[in-house]
């Protein structure tokens, strides 16, 4: 309730001038939508819609029967209108009938007395919009809400067609845009759908809702919705997080997109050059709002602010000498406000400074050599390695002082979130000192059995990592591989190439350490063809020059090993019972083609029912031996009798 109030005198103060009230923890809104307020919650209700009244703020009471609603059942309409009259007699005069995210099919009595469920809908809601008096505003949300629900298409709609034909001309349609999160909405999408509908509609914007994923929250400023909307709707309703307080945002940029054409376009709001809207720059709203929230995160006035302490001489403490200082935390600043929102963004896009971040961490992985060997790159590697962990110390000194700012209201509803970013900004600043040496690998990181809290996402993410089109949507697009690869079976044909190219990689390590005195590996056999590998556990990777990389495998590695004289103890064969070797020529550079095919050959070996598999490398083949510690599988396996310089590596299957 107090929440909502000030959310009347933000809306009074900013312009705005309608609340929807439908809300989740209002159970009587949805589930049991027939079933009347009692007198405590009938006062609250009354309270609240005073308090609209008060503020200036149109209140429109919202009901949700379609979970289980039987159309065609007289019980079912007087239910709904008993409901609506003694919300009428609360004071509120405008209403919205809710038929989003429900199921399409009919029960049978439906079935009969209606030729389709949009005619359902379109009967009981001019039912009930002419038993309240026609009231100015009433609002209808359809099932097929977005483009992305119509079939085929919104223009085709025949849900859409039967909405538009038969709902009553001055009831209004809600509309999310080309999807349920839309990440722009054109003048041309709304025109069409116009045209299908036969009247413009309100669009409620999904742009800053999160309640779909407890783990976001949407700082950043309502965009790429021109302001040659306005003219073409008949309003717009913002969706915005669950969390009250962090709304601050959302509401004001949209308050701010609304004034703009009334305001005479530039002289509230200047445009930024990269943008195109002659009335609006979503960056100069967002400035505008991130300077007024300020003000509410230093005020000591709000709810839940926090005091000014009183000095004494009772509770005064100084540190003597040897004692730690006092900690002092500096005042929060728009900088900082700015850092929050962009790592905070939209749902489509990362604020610059977290792309920027992104695009930091992803160079340094991938030129991680330069940090550990002198190369061109060397002091741009360190130079880079530095000004990223600046930005991830401004994060950190960030949540400092917003954990320390007066109103603790705001705080409470930010702090899951700047708790998780400040742990996932923490956890990629110590993998990059330690690529540059600067400090021990984190535990965290290399750990292959990580704790709980050093990774996202419970059962929900299982699920997500286990569906094909995971990550389909991150954010942050690592560039296209500027070269095609093509993995294969293994073929006859092929032995000659293997050999060529275990011949090339063992000519580039003969500078290193004499042939001569290199002892032979288990594997020499199957890169030499004297060995075949096992039926349908042998790959070949192809770019456009020709065979440029093999996989093979030995299911069963005892005859190669007894062939080399080579002790193995029956405990490491019971464990790895199958032996792999991998080789990829330099001009490959992408590490990901050859990731692939070992992972298919891992999974062809599995099919042959071993449980485990190893690798010999010449300590001195640094490029193999990185490539299967960055799979993350493979670990050192102790072996007696192993040579010197020859390192094993194995996985279980």
């Amino acid at each position: 309730m107090e929440q909502r109030t000030d959310l009347f005198k933000r809306e009074q103060r900013w312009g705005l001038n309608t609340y929807l009230y439908a809300p989740k923890d209002d159970y009587k809104h949805r589930m049991y939508w027939r079933d009347l307020y009692s007198a405590e919650e009938a006062e609250q209700l009354i309270a609240l819609i005073s308090a609209a009244k008060e503020h200036n703020v149109e209140f429109i009471y919202a009901i949700s029967p379609g979970l289980d609603v039987t159309f065609s059942n007289p019980k079912e309409v007087a239910a709904l209108k008993r409901k609506l009259d003694q919300v009428k007699g609360f004071g509120c005069s405008s209403f919205s009938l809710l038929f989003d995210d429900i199921e399409t099919d009919m029960c049978p009595a439906d079935k009969e007395a209606f030729s389709s469920f949009a005619h359902a809908q379109v009967s009981i809601t001019n039912e009930v919009y002419q038993h309240l008096g026609e009231p100015d505003t009433f609002l209808f949300c359809p099932t097929d809400y977005c483009a992305a629900f119509c079939t085929p298409n919104v223009s085709q709609s025949s849900y859409l067609h039967t909405v538009g034909d038969k709902l009553l001309p001055r009831i209004d349609i809600l509309w999310t845009g080309p999807k349920v999160v839309s990440h722009k909405i054109s003048v041309e999408s709304i025109e069409e759908v116009s045209s299908v509908l036969k009247r413009a509609p309100v669009i409620w914007d999904n742009i800053h809702a999160n309640d779909y994923d407890p783990q976001r929250i949407f700082l950043g400023p309502f965009k790429d919705r021109p302001t040659g909307l306005i003219p073409k709707l008949r309003g717009v309703l913002t969706n915005p997080n669950c969390e009250f307080y962090p709304n601050f945002v959302a509401i004001h940029t949209l308050a701010t997109w609304c004034k703009a054409p009334a305001g005479g376009g530039l002289s509230a709001v200047e445009m930024a050059d990269e943008e195109q809207d002659p009335c609006y720059s979503p960056q100069k709203a967002l400035t505008l709002a991130l300077t007024d929230w300020l003000q509410e995160f230093l005020s000591t006035d709000q709810p839940g602010a926090r005091p000014k302490k009183e000095s004494s001489d009772e509770s005064s403490y100084l540190p003597g000498p040897g004692d730690n200082p006092l900690y002092t935390a500096e005042p929060l600043t728009l900088d900082d406000l700015k850092l929050l929102s962009d790592l905070f963004y939209l749902p489509y896009e990362h604020g610059q400074t977290a792309r920027t971040m992104l695009q930091e961490l992803d160079w340094l992985k991938k030129h991680s050599v330069a940090a550990t060997a002198e190369t061109n790159e060397t002091a741009e590697w360190c130079s880079r390695a530095q000004k990223f962990d600046d930005m991830c110390e401004a994060v950190v000194q960030m949540f400092n002082r917003l954990s320390n700012a007066p109103n603790r209201s705001i705080l409470y509803d930010l702090y899951n979130y700047i708790c998780d970013i400040k742990s996932g900004v923490g956890l990629a600043r110590a993998y990059v000192k330690t690529l540059g040496g600067c400090g021990k690998p984190s535990a965290q990181l290399m750990n292959d059995d990580p704790e709980p809290w050093g990774f996202r996402g419970g059962l929900s993410g299982e699920f997500q990592r286990m569906l094909p089109g995971h990550g389909n949507r991150d954010l942050f697009k690592h560039p296209p591989m500027t070269a095609v690869y093509c993995i294969r079976l293994y073929c006859p044909e092929d032995k000659m190439e293997v050999q060529r190219i275990s011949r090339e990689m063992q000519r580039a390590e003969e500078g290193k350490v004499p042939s001569m005195t290199q002892p032979p590996l288990i594997s020499d056999g199957l890169s030499s063809g004297e060995t075949p590998p096992s039926p349908l556990c042998a790959f070949i990777l192809e770019d456009e020059m020709g065979v440029c990389g093999y996989a093979l495998a030995l299911t069963d590695a005892r005859p190669a090993a007894a062939k080399i004289q080579r002790e193995i103890s029956d405990s490491v064969f019971g464990e790895f019972p199958s032996l792999i070797t991998t080789q990829v020529l330099p001009r490959v550079t992408d590490p990901s083609p050859a990731k692939r095919m070992i992972g298919w050959l891992l999974s062809s070996i599995r099919s042959s029912g071993s449980r485990g598999v190893f690798c010999e490398l010449r300590q001195s083949d640094r490029r193999m031996i990185d490539l299967y510690t960055k799979l993350g599988s493979f670990k050192p396996v102790k072996m007696a009798g192993l040579p010197e310089d020859v390192l094993a590596m194995g996985t279980s299957l």
